[in-house]
């Protein structure tokens, strides 16, 4: 894979958080039950930048990694999926960090584009390197090329990793970047409900462009009566467009006089599939309206399905970043759905 040297330009979308080894049951049930684990890199901001790589639209990512083993293998894995290395630290200092999920049976989602819900995660990330970044780690001229900057609320759980997050939302929206923000509540992470909620807040004021699902939002404390609703009352904290993952129910974007596609609100029923596994299916729906949007899609309607069409299909693979397609694939799922509601019209 070429790296940033053998660029022809720079990558118009950065991608900003953490990056680690997912450890994923090879049964349901709880962590104390089970023998087994199969090892996948992951972490979403790293799913996302991967995933858009995948699209087509190779990004920069600033992450931190240790040197240990693990961090050999993410740091690989990223370079293999044509992620632009320019801004992947390494840390002798401190460990790669990871997490093992758990999962109950039949938790697969006819949406690939919430169904991580009845999942839990278990972090091992108290130091690692993943937390250390450190604010100004992506300078002033990376974001005057980059048009699309997106970032995660797991940052946010630790210093100076949390400070490093704001400082790049705040710098990139002084240059016209795009700031796009996935809350991704993590409540494992928190040491109350009420910090998570204040720092989400914090950066809802400096995002344009929110992806989130209800439950996020609820822990962050913004609710509302139905999805449109919520998603509109979003905007009060600051972003102009708004995308929500309703699982079974599809997804619903909402936009405001501000966003350059606006004002909209559009709506997607999802795609039936059959899931082999949900993880990072969040972070696949998250790419493709990244992918979509940096590719001059201004229709709503049109950035919420080929994002639920990324999303679904990453779900007919095993891992989350593992499973990540191409838009080859996607447009191949797509005809693939397309040709079977018309048998079901007929």
């Amino acid at each position: 894979m070429p790296d940033d040297a053998d660029a022809a330009e720079d990558p118009h979308v950065l991608v900003a958080g953490e990056c680690l080894v997912d450890f994923l049951p090879d049964a349901p049930g709880p962590l104390a039950d089970v023998e087994s684990f199969t090892r996948r890199a992951g972490g979403a901001p790293a799913n996302v930048a991967v995933g858009v790589a995948r699209l087509g639209e190779p990004p920069w990512f600033w992450t931190r990694l240790g040197t240990d083993s693990f961090g050999d293998h993410l740091a690989e894995t990223l370079a293999e999926a044509g992620v632009c290395q320019r801004f992947v630290e390494r840390d002798a200092d401190a460990k790669t960090a990871l997490a093992f999920v758990s999962r109950e049976a039949g938790d697969a989602d006819r949406d690939g584009a919430n169904a991580s819900a009845d999942r839990e995660f278990t972090f091992y990330r108290d130091g690692t390197a993943d937390t250390r970044l450190e604010p100004g780690g992506v300078p002033d001229a990376a974001l005057d090329s980059a048009s699309w900057v997106a970032l995660g609320g797991v940052m946010l759980a630790a210093e100076p990793g949390r400070t490093a997050t704001l400082d790049l939302a705040e710098r990139a929206a002084a240059r016209d970047c795009t700031v796009v923000f996935d809350p991704n509540a993590r409540p494992e992470l928190w040491p109350t409900d009420a910090e998570f909620a204040a720092l989400v807040v914090r950066m809802l004021d400096r995002a344009d462009v929110v992806k989130a699902t209800p439950s996020d939002l609820s822990a962050a404390g913004v609710e509302a009566d139905d999805p449109e609703s919520l998603a509109e009352a979003v905007t009060h904290f600051g972003p102009h467009t708004v995308l929500l993952t309703l699982g079974e129910s599809g997804s619903v974007a909402y936009a405001t006089d501000d966003a350059p596609w606006g004002p909209a609100t559009a709506t997607h029923e999802g795609y039936d599939v059959d899931a082999v596994d949900a993880t990072g299916a969040g972070d696949a729906f998250t790419a493709g309206a990244l992918a979509a949007f940096a590719d001059g899609e201004s229709r709503l309607s049109a950035v919420l399905s080929f994002a639920n069409a990324v999303a679904a299909t990453a779900t007919t693979g095993k891992g989350a970043m593992a499973a990540l397609p191409t838009r080859e694939e996607v447009a191949a799922f797509r005809e693939r759905s397309e040709r079977d509601v018309d048998t079901f019209r007929e």
